[in-house]
């Protein structure tokens, strides 16, 4: 299971925040998506997501883009000095777990040897 988990939400955690952040990092550029959506696809339930959702609106870490009917859609504000922040983080932490990756299997073929 742990292999479905991003580098993101390893280094700092399963809250719900942190994983509609993750998902939404992951996402950005490609599409923009309703509330619904974003609990989906982030595994946070609906409830859940409008308990954190507005501070995500707050700090400008997400904007909406449209409105469909009813439904607002949102993505990651990539023009927030902040966002920009944890979009380079969530870079750092993907390459620390994969130059970790590579080393473990450095180590174990150098063992096998």
């Amino acid at each position: 299971m742990e292999e479905d988990i991003s580098a993101f939400v390893m280094a700092f955690g399963e809250a719900p925040a942190i994983k509609v952040i993750d998902f939404l990092i992951a996402e950005r550029g490609l599409y923009d998506y309703t509330l619904t959506e974003i609990a989906e696809n982030s595994g946070v339930s609906w409830a859940t997501l409008h308990k954190v959702f507005p501070m995500l609106e707050k700090f400008n870490i997400v904007k909406e883009t449209r409105r469909i009917g009813k439904a607002k859609l949102y993505v990651l504000n990539e023009g927030n000095p902040f966002v920009q922040k944890l979009v380079e983080i969530d870079k750092m932490a993907s390459a620390t777990l994969t130059q970790q990756a590579l080393e473990s299997q450095e180590n174990k073929l150098a063992e096998s040897v």
